[in-house]
């Protein structure tokens, strides 16, 4: 497999496996609860500003599973189109554009909001995007 995609492919299944593993956190297991229960029992009967039909707690497990699916979808189509249709993906400035943009969107979004893990798996999977890139250029 050509240094190129194998690079890309490699970055694109960072995210996916994040995503995947957040999506499973979030409906098994006590990983993204609040240590203090009682944060929970005042998330689920606490409403939003913005609207009175959800809750803060149905607000939490909704957001938590379109983050993990947003991780998901970039390493499925990126991973997809490295690996697959690597003419496609390395033929667009448009496509390596918006993966750029968007592992740089989750590496802030990881800095500013989350914990170590992400960050650094979002870093490696962000330098080997960028390696692909490179090594993309460097064969032409």
């Amino acid at each position: 497999m050509e240094t190129r995609i194998a690079l890309i492919g490699t970055s694109a299944l960072i995210p996916l496996v994040l995503g995947t593993l957040h999506l499973v956190y979030t409906f098994h297991g006590p990983k993204l609860l609040p240590r203090d229960a009682s944060v929970i029992e005042a998330m689920k009967s606490t409403a939003m500003v913005i609207t009175r039909e959800t809750t803060v707690w149905k607000a939490w497990i909704g957001f938590n599973t379109t983050h993990s699916i947003s991780l998901m979808l970039f390493g499925l189509v990126f991973g997809y189109l490295a690996v697959a249709r690597p003419e496609v993906f390395f033929g667009s400035a448009f496509l390596v554009g918006v993966g750029l943009l968007a592992l740089l969107a989750f590496l802030a979004l990881a800095r500013a909001y989350f914990f170590s893990i992400p960050f650094a798996g979002i870093g490696i999977a962000t330098l080997l995007y960028l390696g692909g890139l490179i090594s993309a250029r460097a064969t032409g």
